[in-house]
C-alpha cells in the first residue's frame, strides 16, 4: 500500500507540473498568438474569456462524468488533449483554427483541473496528513519552467509551433506512462474513519450550503492571482516608473515565492492546522496588496508582489482540501463544483482591476483585491469545521489528526 500511494503521489505531482508548463506556455505567448492570427485588440478579450468559460463547462461536466468514469481515467485522457490543443494553437493559420484549438484547450483544462484535484484530495485523505500543497507546488514549478521556455522561444524569435512541438513530444508520452500509477479514492485502500455520513436526500442541499464559503474564498484567491499575472508588469512600469526590463520581474518573483510557500506549506498545516495557515495567508496577501498600492518605487513594489506570492499560494490548495474534509463521501462532486469558481475569479479579476484603474487609479484598484482577500478571514472556520452525521456542524479533527498511522505514512 505504501508503494501504491507513493507512486500515485509522484505521478499526480508530475501531472500538476505538466499542466503548469502547458498553461504558462499559452498565456505568456499571447502577444505572439495575437500576431500570428491577426487577432485585434478588441477581439482578444473574447478569445481570452472563452478559455475559462469553457473550462468551467468542462469542470461542471466532470462532476457528472465521475459518477460513471474514475477521475484517473478522465485525467489520463484530458491531459494529452490539453497538450495537443496547445500545439494546435501554435500550428494553426486561420482564426477559426485558433478558436477550435482554444475551445478544446478550455474544455480539456476544466476536466483536467477538476480530476487532478479530485485525486489530490483522495490521496491526502489516504495519507492522513496534508500533502495538497505539494501538488500545487509542482504546478508552480511547471509554470516557472513554461515561462522560461516561452522566454527562450521569444528571445530566439521561434515560430510558435517550433516552441511548442518539442515540449509536446517530450511531455505527451511521459504523462501517458505516468498515468499508469494514478490512484483513485477507491483504489487507495482503507482510510481513517471520519465519522461523517452524508444523509440520503440531503446531499445536494447540504453540499451547496456548506460549499458556498469555500467557493467565495476560491473566487477571491483567483481575483488576486489574476491581478498579479495580468497587471504586475504594467503597474510597475506605468505607476512605479520602472524600466521595461524590470517590469518583467514581479511575476517571476511571484511565481518563485508561490513555489516556496507551497513547498513549505504542508509542514505549516501539519503543525498549526489549516485554519491558522489560511488566516496567515490571507493577512500576508492583504499586506502585499497594501504595500503594492502604497509603494513609492519599483523595489518596494516588488516586495509587495513577493508578499502576495507567499500569502495567496496557500489559499487554493487548502480550499480544495477543505472541500474534501467537508464531504469525504462526495469529495469528487465537491471539488468539481468548487473548481468552477477558479475560473469565475479569473474572469472577474483582470477586468475589475483594469476598469477601476481607468476610472479611478491603479493604486486604488489594488486596494479592492486587498479587501476581497480579507473576506477569507470571515470564513476561515470553514477550513476546519465538518458536519457531523446528525447535521449539527460540530468540529472534526484536522486530517492530520485523524487516523494518523493508519497506513504507516
Amino acid at each position: 500500500m505504501t508503494d501504491v500511494l507513493r507512486r500515485g503521489r509522484g505521478s499526480l505531482a508530475f501531472s500538476f507540473l505538466v499542466q503548469g508548463v502547458a498553461f504558462a506556455l499559452l498565456v505568456t505567448r499571447i502577444p505572439a498568438i495575437q500576431d500570428r492570427y491577426g487577432v485585434s485588440d478588441a477581439l482578444l478579450p473574447a478569445f481570452l474569456a472563452a478559455v475559462p468559460i469553457l473550462a468551467g463547462v468542462g469542470s461542471v461536466s466532470t462532476e457528472r462524468l465521475v459518477k460513471r468514469v474514475p477521475p484517473s481515467r478522465l485525467l489520463r485522457w484530458s491531459q494529452p488533449v490539453v497538450l495537443l490543443a496547445l500545439l494546435g494553437v501554435g500550428a494553426g493559420e486561420r482564426m477559426v483554427e485558433l478558436g477550435v484549438a482554444l475551445a478544446a484547450f478550455g474544455l480539456a483544462v476544466g476536466v483536467l483541473d477538476a480530476s487532478m484535484n479530485m485525486l489530490g484530495v483522495s490521496l491526502q485523505r489516504s495519507y492522513g496528513r496534508s500533502i495538497m500543497l505539494s501538488f500545487h507546488a509542482a504546478y508552480s514549478l511547471g509554470g516557472i519552467v513554461g515561462a522560461s521556455l516561452a522566454w527562450v522561444g521569444a528571445h530566439w524569435d521561434l515560430a510558435l509551433w517550433v516552441s511548442y512541438l518539442p515540449v509536446v513530444l517530450v511531455l505527451l508520452p511521459a504523462v501517458l506512462v505516468g498515468s499508469r500509477w494514478y490512484v483513485d479514492g477507491g483504489d487507495a485502500g482503507p482510510v481513517a474513519e471520519s465519522g461523517v455520513e452524508e444523509k440520503a436526500g440531503e446531499g445536494q442541499a447540504l453540499a451547496f450550503k456548506l460549499l458556498l464559503p469555500l467557493c467565495l474564498v476560491m473566487t477571491v484567491a483567483y481575483i488576486g492571482d489574476s491581478t498579479v499575472s495580468n497587471w504586475s508588469a504594467k503597474y510597475l512600469q506605468d505607476v512605479l516608473g520602472s524600466s521595461e526590463q524590470m517590469a518583467t520581474v514581479p511575476y517571476n518573483v511571484y511565481m518563485i515565492t508561490t513555489l516556496v510557500g507551497r513547498a513549505l506549506g504542508d509542514l505549516g498545516v501539519r503543525r498549526f492546522g489549516a485554519v491558522a495557515v489560511v488566516r496567515a495567508g490571507a493577512l500576508v496577501a492583504a499586506g502585499g496588496f497594501a504595500v503594492v498600492a502604497g509603494a513609492p518605487g519599483a523595489w518596494v513594489g516588488m516586495l509587495g508582489f513577493t508578499l502576495l506570492g507567499m500569502g495567496l499560494c496557500v489559499l487554493v490548495p487548502q480550499t480544495f482540501a477543505a472541500a474534501g474534509r467537508l464531504f469525504p463521501g462526495a469529495s469528487d462532486a465537491a471539488v468539481a463544483r468548487l473548481n468552477v469558481f477558479n475560473y469565475v475569479g479569473f474572469l472577474i479579476g483582470s477586468p475589475l482591476v483594469g476598469a477601476l484603474g481607468d476610472l479611478w487609479s491603479y493604486r486604488g484598484a489594488m486596494l479592492v483585491p486587498m479587501v476581497l482577500v480579507l473576506v477569507t478571514l470571515v470564513y476561515a472556520r470553514s477550513f476546519a469545521a465538518q458536519p457531523d452525521r446528525y447535521g449539527g456542524g460540530h468540529e472534526r479533527p484536522h486530517t492530520a489528526d485523524v487516523g494518523r498511522g493508519s497506513n504507516g505514512l
